[in-house]
């Protein structure tokens, strides 16, 4: 069936799904059966999952030089191709591709239940400093504090009785397990979102962390955000990379993936959706930039294109694009990595 851009990537989202579940979903079933836990300890334990396995490499390297031996790592292997054995000091689990609040729920409760905190990161969030630990030791001191935040979301704010306050987000948050279980929390999203956006929208849903992040508001405990001068040291971001990796995942070769981007009319441009495809892929042909780096060899990605045609395409459909839509986050990221690597 002929699928436009937009029908295209939904689609390859549930079918890659599919695909990985025959590697992942036995594996799933076991950890769900034996109810594996790390072993009590005084550590933070500190999870991501994974799409992407060069990705995962990047993120790794990056996560043992910020926090060395101070945390114990879970690699959830959402394709079943990561060799664990590259993974030093890190327990890889191949686990079905479910959404991130249902992976990060079995982590907290399950997986995580020896420990104190519960620190979850996505995979494209890379931790940059060996601050990360210290600042997390001294915020959870102070009392009644359930989570702590190292990238709140930016574009919509909760209003509790005319305060305005950031949702904390769950890409790189850690947890007062003993808080989170206590008050029977979970991370799922929610329907019937009423806060209002600081840009041009509002939010309408509740997306992972953030009902669980208002009722721990409104019960009075701390949602603590690390400072903004601290938050741009510990952590370097891409944005919304899953959209490209799935394209990835799904064609066979460059030139298919080119040819997702040329098809559509120059004027679709000016929507978020090919931009925003675009910049994700931009950034993971920095992650081949910098695995290549770690490992002497690029990773097979035959699918990848080169940058240079990417920006060529992109330069074509320059005078389709807003204004805000600009490479420049891509970039300062990128080179922030190559140089810190």
């Amino acid at each position: 069936m002929a699928r436009d851009y937009a029908q295209l990537l939904r689609y390859v989202f549930r079918a890659n799904s599919v695909r990985f579940a025959f590697r992942t979903i036995l594996p799933s079933l076991g950890l769900c059966i034996s109810k594996k836990a790390l072993p009590p300890g005084d550590k933070p334990a500190l999870c991501t999952m994974n799409i992407l396995p060069p990705m995962m490499t990047v993120w790794h390297h990056f996560a043992r030089k910020s926090v060395g031996d101070g945390a114990d790592i879970v690699i959830f292997d959402c394709t079943g191709r990561l060799n664990a054995a590259e993974f030093a000091g890190a327990t890889v689990l191949p686990f079905l591709n479910l959404y991130a609040a249902t992976k990060g729920d079995i982590f907290i409760r399950s997986i995580a239940r020896n420990r104190r905190i519960a620190w979850i990161c996505d995979d494209d969030m890379f931790l940059m400093s060996p601050d990360c630990l210290p600042i997390l030791k001294r915020e959870f001191a102070v009392p009644k504090t359930a989570s702590v935040s190292f990238r709140p979301r930016e574009w919509w704010e909760f209003d509790l009785d005319g305060k305005r306050i950031k949702p904390s987000s769950s890409y790189c948050t850690a947890f007062d397990r003993d808080i989170f279980m206590r008050e029977k929390l979970s991370l799922a999203p929610a329907d019937g979102n009423p806060h209002p956006g600081t840009l041009n929208k509002a939010p309408k849903r509740y997306d992972t962390f953030d009902k669980a992040n208002e009722i721990l508001l409104k019960k009075g405990y701390r949602c603590a955000i690390v400072p903004e001068e601290e938050r741009e040291r510990c952590v370097a971001e891409f944005s919304g990379l899953s959209g490209a990796v799935m394209l990835l995942h799904h064609f066979r070769t460059a030139e298919e993936t080119l040819d997702y981007f040329r098809t559509p009319p120059p004027e679709k441009w000016r929507s978020n959706l090919l931009f925003g495809v675009m910049s994700a892929m931009l950034s993971v042909c920095t992650i081949q930039e910098l695995y290549t780096r770690l490992k002497g060899a690029p990773y097979p990605l035959p699918s990848l294109p080169e940058k240079d045609d990417l920006m060529k395409i992109l330069d074509e459909r320059k005078n389709h694009l807003r204004p805000d839509q600009t490479l420049d986050a891509v970039n300062r990221t990128s080179e922030r990595l190559h140089a810190a690597l």
